[in-house]
């Protein structure tokens, strides 16, 4: 397994890291209905699919107070707890901004400062490694919520020792560009893979402001929530239970499927056919751009943790290879 700073804060991350969104369960966004959540899991199997990661040398595991409306932490923690873990071990990441509970803005500083308590709880630490704003959808500058004030708490709440490095997750280059100038985070956080890699493109924007500030990229969905596995029927497509994010996504649907075989087929003739070749080859994609210090799979058992911690022990992609495989997914590329 290899290892990588964020930003300038000394804080050391597993290449391979484990994304806990699948371990909140089905979920609906209060305000708007839709699906956030994932098809739901097994205590039992995560707790395996735990183990693999550790011993294979993941210290990396990232959550959000949104993740089952705090289930995916907990969870966490009592995973954690029958393993015996050693909290020095691990590097816990966890967000606030999506669950905005009885505020009018998630991102009001009291209502951090809530979240934040809740976490530490959830999580049973003194102290969250990792601590991001996810998302950008702030309040104007003169009402609560604003950029300005919660990065006025997030700073705060590193004073006071409850987190080690502020993290900002966002979807659009003017958000990040605008939170690198005013919260000043360490690591940046978004999706990135082979049909969806905007942000870590060589000369995108964000690259950019990163190289300018000196910050990380942490990335979510590089098995592009499954797809990019083959996984998936085009004649056939998936269906989910209600809340799970994936039954809104049009690369589920059999025509976006049908597109992305014959490039798939490209990737399983080149670097094998196996589910454990293709989650290796998408991972190393990602992590082989500039600023990205790691990738967080989800996961939820032991097959699929297994499957996600080869990308850390196979030998890097050449920027040769990485340039071929960005030219076989451009007819593929979702629109943003």
């Amino acid at each position: 397994m290899r290892y990588h700073t964020l930003g300038d804060s000394g804080v050391s991350v597993s290449e391979i890291g484990f994304g806990c969104w699948t371990m909140g369960g089905p979920n609906f966004d209060a305000n708007t209905g839709n699906p956030i959540g994932w098809a739901d899991v097994d205590k039992d199997d995560v707790l395996e699919g735990i183990k693999v990661g550790l011993n294979a040398g993941v210290t990396h595991f990232d959550n959000a107070d949104i993740y089952g409306n705090g289930r995916a932490e907990r969870m966490l923690a009592e995973c954690f707890d029958t393993l015996g873990v050693m909290r020095e071990d691990v590097v816990i990441a966890t967000k606030v901004g999506h669950l905005k509970g009885s505020a009018r803005h998630a991102y009001e500083p009291h209502h951090i400062r809530h979240q934040c308590e809740q976490s530490l709880m959830n999580l049973n630490t003194d102290y969250i490694d990792i601590y991001y704003l996810h998302h950008d959808f702030f309040a104007p500058d003169d009402q609560p919520g604003n950029l300005h004030d919660a990065a006025g708490v997030m700073h705060e709440l590193v004073k006071e020792g409850k987190v080690r490095v502020i993290g900002q997750s966002a979807y659009s280059d003017e958000g990040f560009a605008r939170s690198a100038k005013v919260l000043k985070p360490s690591v940046f956080q978004s999706w990135a893979n082979l049909i969806e890699d905007n942000f870590i493109r060589p000369g995108s924007p964000v690259q950019q402001v990163m190289a300018e500030h000196e910050i990380s990229f942490i990335a979510f969905g590089p098995l592009g929530k499954g797809v990019l596995l083959d996984k998936f029927d085009p004649e056939n497509p998936p269906t989910f239970e209600p809340g799970d994010v994936r039954a809104n996504r049009q690369e589920f649907r059999g025509e976006y499927l049908k597109k992305l075989a014959p490039v798939l087929e490209q990737v399983k003739a080149k670097y094998g056919r196996t589910t454990e070749d293709l989650a290796s080859v998408c991972c190393r994609f990602v992590t082989g751009h500039e600023h990205v210090a790691g990738v967080i799979p989800g996961f939820r058992n032991q097959r699929q943790a297994a499957c996600n911690i080869r990308g850390g022990e196979d030998e890097p992609l050449s920027e040769e290879a990485i340039a071929e495989l960005r030219a076989w997914f451009e007819s593929v590329q979702l629109p943003h």
